[in-house]
C-alpha cells in the first residue's frame, strides 16, 4: 500500500512539472503542446498560467486587428481632436498605428485617402473617416468587430509609425 502511494505521488509530481504551452495558430485555432511554439508566436500561455507579458488583447481584438488594421492620422498642430481620437481608441482597447503628418508626401497620401489633409483622420481596414466624431469612429470599429471596451489590464497601444 505504501509503495502504491509513493508511486502515485511520484507520477503526480512528474506530470505537474511537465511544461505545457497554449497559443492560437494563424487560423485562429487553439494549439496545446508540450513543446514551445515555433518562432516568435505571441500570446503563449505556459502551464495554464497567465499569458506572456505584452499580451493583453482579447481574441476578438486580435482577429479584428488582423482583418481591419487601424491607423490614426494626426499632426503636431492637432491637439484636442487628436487627443479625443486617441482616447476613444485606447478606451476601446483598439491596437492602432499613429501617423503624424510631417512631410509633403505624407500630406499628399492623406489627401488621396480622405480627400483633404484634415486631421485627425481614421482608417479602419479600407474604411476612412476625416475629422473626429465619436459616433462615426465607434460605428467603423463596431463594423470591424472591435470590442466596445478595452480588456481588463490593457494598456494604450497607439504609437507613432516610423
Amino acid at each position: 500500500m505504501r509503495y502504491l502511494l509513493m508511486l502515485c505521488l511520484t507520477l503526480a509530481a512528474t506530470f505537474a512539472q511537465a511544461d505545457t504551452y497554449r497559443w492560437l495558430d494563424s487560423g485562429g485555432r487553439t494549439v496545446v503542446s508540450d513543446t514551445p511554439p515555433p518562432g516568435k508566436t505571441k500570446g503563449v500561455v505556459k502551464n495554464g498560467g497567465k499569458a506572456e507579458a505584452g499580451d493583453n488583447q482579447s481574441f476578438a481584438t486580435k482577429k479584428a486587428a488582423e482583418a481591419f488594421p487601424v491607423t490614426l492620422y494626426t499632426s503636431a498642430e492637432c491637439v484636442d481632436g487628436c487627443k479625443q481620437a486617441r482616447d476613444l481608441l485606447n478606451g476601446r482597447g483598439v491596437p492602432f498605428t499613429e501617423k503624424m503628418l510631417q512631410t509633403q508626401a505624407e500630406i499628399d497620401e492623406l489627401k488621396q485617402l480622405v480627400g483633404d489633409a484634415a486631421v485627425p483622420a481614421l482608417k479602419v481596414g479600407n474604411q476612412r473617416f476625416r475629422g473626429f466624431e465619436a459616433a462615426a469612429y465607434d460605428n467603423l470599429l463596431d463594423l470591424a468587430g472591435y470590442p466596445k471596451t478595452a480588456a481588463y489590464g490593457s494598456k494604450p497601444s497607439g504609437g507613432l509609425s516610423k
